[in-house]
């Protein structure tokens, strides 16, 4: 559905709470039970520019440089009320109900909450700070409140079920027949058709979840941002590349501890210090600050958040008609049930387990070798298996990272995209952003010179902006009553060096830069007529697979040997060094595939679970336990800061569509391979047509099909990870016959 549900919830996923979500103010906006919102008369401005049209070159822009906190309130406000009013014309119509006066009309709603929606997505996500966590908390439960009111509009809804049920519907063409299913199959999902008294129930539940995910996100980043690991000395820095201790110490600077170093609690940070730091005391220390983000009993705790989340979603479950949340989610994705995407995950789960005994053994031997009396522990695990990737293959990955400067390797996705879409990235001066750091390019036709969209590149990490790395899609592509071109955006997270000096990353890192890229793509290739279709507002468990495909690109030898180039000698990389990756590109999956595999499993154990009073730790503790879950890993999200599942509905119950996912990438670059190889033009094409730009304006099923020509199979997933390949069947559309993350 358009505006009111999945934009709101796609912001929750981003959204930070931590003081009281119920304190009384009389300023606070409330909702009547005819849906119209009581704004305060002297917090409505006339002049206020979240209100306004995008304006400038480029069909418009976000006018980012005229945000203040204090718009984001009145601003949502009034679109509320605008919202509610254009919804009411639609739904009190004398006229019969058709395709044009209801669908197509619906879709021409929210366009000013939209554009607000913008603004306050970037700045819960990337410009958090203790004013704006104020609007969040406020706000949280109004917006889900008049969401609502939408989805509940009992009149709305009968014309939406008359278009749906009508014979006329036929007659539509096939995008309107998919978004007339789409409006109507979200609204009975939403509870369009429960009792009046259920009704209220199902709008208090979402309510309250509303809350509850914002101060799960909010104790997230709190501990994120308020908890780090701070070096001393110099014997501290043992093993450290001297590129990770330049970051540290701009890192301690900021926090005002000049001279120091210090180690934020995110993943980017915390991954390479367990890497490469020769302080086993250290990384326990650095280890246990991350995997218990959520999880140490203070005021940024989320064990009491979660275990209040789960039994409210369990009832809503109920009260739409599902046997758990899981069922619920997973009724419209590719795998339809919960039993079908737990069969995937158990299949992979014991050759996964197997390859981590063999890293287990190999490190321990190593250890021993080397004297170190210690038996591994998972803050040894990276350690250690870098270690072995050296002695068994001779690659240094801190040798690999010289040859990966992230400017250089921006430029590589711009020459992927211009070979296989034809786009030109050229950058631009003229649109205003939210932070110093953003940079904006135009995208183009290469052969007509046609303006394609606007990308713009947030790459660093900062206080107030959220971990890991995502896509964002600020306008979306439509050619409805105009041709309207997409704005998207990338957000990483990297650590900045040294003024003047290129910063490195890692494979791991380059991979995941290349995977959010392939999401820009997806939306900038979208050529649909619909906005509510356009791009990737595709089903959960699809759209990880163009993001994952593009993957595959960073590996090419065209772009290894064009664009990874030394940072000193700009030589590009030796094809030694390229051969001793390419044998390694399987090594230490066992660790990758179990830590994701054990998050997705507990995921969807947690809400099929029918148990009303869970406690987060136990159940973790006690299912990993019932799995054989290596002492020597954890999950790759633990529960207590698992934001994809508790900081919105967005992944939850759905974590497991990574390897769904995957399932069809793998699939999908063996057609590339039985072709003529990456660039394959007639491959790239049917890609482009049949997975990039169609949006969801058909199943995503039949689409891969007409790619492919066939279902996809999970052999190509054993392959790729470098497991015994058995006879499975099919997957992707029926894995039951048979993440960046």
């Amino acid at each position: 559905m358009k505006n009111f549900k999945i934009k709101f919830m796609a912001l929750c996923l981003a959204a930070f709470v931590t003081n009281d979500l119920n304190a009384a103010d009389k300023n606070k906006p409330t909702v009547n039970s005819d849906g119209s919102v009581n704004t305060p008369s002297h917090m409505m401005h006339s002049d206020n520019p979240l209100i306004k049209k995008w304006v400038g070159p480029y069909g418009g822009v976000p006018p980012f440089d005229k945000v203040q906190v204090s718009y984001f309130k009145p601003a949502l406000e009034f679109a509320m009320q605008e919202n509610l009013d254009e919804v009411d014309k639609i739904a009190s119509s004398t006229e019969a109900p058709t395709f044009e006066n209801t669908i197509a009309a619906l879709e021409r709603t929210g366009q000013t909450l939209d554009r607000i929606y913008t603004s306050y997505g970037v700045w819960s996500s990337t410009m958090n700070t203790p004013e704006f966590q104020e609007v969040e908390r406020e706000m949280a439960p109004v917006l889900a409140a008049f969401s609502d009111k939408i989805t509940q509009n009992l009149k709305l809804f009968k014309r939406i079920e008359a278009v749906y049920n009508s014979p006329e519907k036929g007659k539509l063409n096939p995008e309107q027949q998919r978004l007339t299913w789409n409006y109507y199959t979200s609204f009975v999902r939403a509870g369009a058709k429960l009792d009046e008294k259920s009704k209220a129930r199902l709008s208090e539940i979402n309510k309250q979840l509303a809350e509850l995910y914002t101060k799960f996100s909010q104790n997230q980043l709190g501990d994120e941002m308020g908890k780090y690991l701070l070096l001393e000395n110099e014997s501290d820095l043992a093993g450290l590349p001297k590129s990770f201790v330049d970051g540290a110490a701009i890192a301690a600077n900021n926090k005002k501890f000049p001279g120091k170093w210090l180690i934020s609690n995110t993943r980017s940070s915390v991954d390479p210090f367990l890497t490469y730091s020769d302080r086993r005391d250290l990384r326990e220390k650095a280890w246990k600050m991350f995997i218990n983000r959520g999880d140490n009993g203070d005021e940024n705790d989320n064990n009491a958040v979660i275990s209040q989340i789960l039994p409210l979603r369990l009832e809503r479950a109920k009260l739409l008609g599902y046997q758990s949340h899981a069922h619920w989610r997973l009724e419209n994705a590719m795998a339809k049930t919960p039993e079908r995407a737990v069969q995937l995950l158990e299949s992979i789960w014991t050759p996964a387990v197997n390859r981590v005994k063999e890293e287990v053994a190999d490190m321990q031997a190593l250890a021993n070798k080397e004297g170190a009396k210690i038996t591994i522990e998972p803050w040894d695990y990276k350690y250690y298996a870098e270690k072995v990737r050296k002695e068994k293959y001779d690659l240094d990955q801190n040798e690999v990272k010289q040859y990966f400067q992230l400017e250089n390797l921006r430029e590589g996705m711009f020459w992927v995209a211009g070979e296989l879409f034809n786009f030109s990235f050229v950058p631009v001066n003229d649109v205003p952003v939210y932070h110093p750091d953003v940079r904006v390019w135009a995208v183009n036709d290469k052969t007509t010179g046609n303006f394609i969209g606007l990308w713009y590149f947030d790459a660093y990490a900062r206080e107030g902006k959220r971990s890991g790395a995502w896509m964002n899609a600020y306008r979306n592509q439509q050619k409805m009553d105009s041709e309207i071109n997409t704005i998207v955006s990338n957000n990483s997270n990297f650590v900045k060096g040294k003024p003047g000096e290129p910063v490195l990353i890692s494979w791991d890192d380059a991979s995941t830069l290349f995977h959010e890229f392939g999401h820009a793509l997806h939306g900038l290739a979208s050529n649909v007529t619909y906005p509510t279709l356009s791009g990737t507002n595709v089903v959960r468990d699809y759209v990880e697979f163009p993001s994952q495909l593009l993957e595959h690109w960073l590996e090419t030898p065209e772009v290894l040997q064009k664009f990874a180039l030394h940072k000193d000698t700009g030589k590009p990389i030796p094809q030694e060094l390229v051969e001793k990756i390419e044998k390694a590109s399987t090594f230490n999956q066992g660790f990758a595939t179990v830590e994701y595999l054990a998050s997705a499993i507990i995921d969807m154990k947690l809400h099929l679970s029918q148990e009303k009073n869970i406690d987060p730790d136990a159940f973790e503790r006690n299912e990993l336990a019932k799995l054989g879950m290596p002492k020597e890993i954890v999950m790759r999200h633990r529960t207590p800061h698992f934001g994809h599942i508790f900081s919105s509905d967005g992944y939850s119950a759905g974590y497991y569509s990574y390897l769904w996912s995957d399932v069809l990438t793998a699939d999908a670059w063996e057609a590339f391979m039985e072709g003529k190889g990456a660039y394959d033009k007639e491959v790239a094409d049917r890609m482009i047509k049949y997975i990039f730009s169609v949006g969801n304006t058909i199943d995503p099923e039949e689409g891969y099909r007409a790619f492919r020509g066939r279902d996809p199979k999970t052999e190509a997933l054993m392959r790729k990870r470098g497991f015994p390949v058995t006879n499975t069947g099919k997957s992707g559309s029926n894995p039951g016959t048979g993440e960046k993350k």
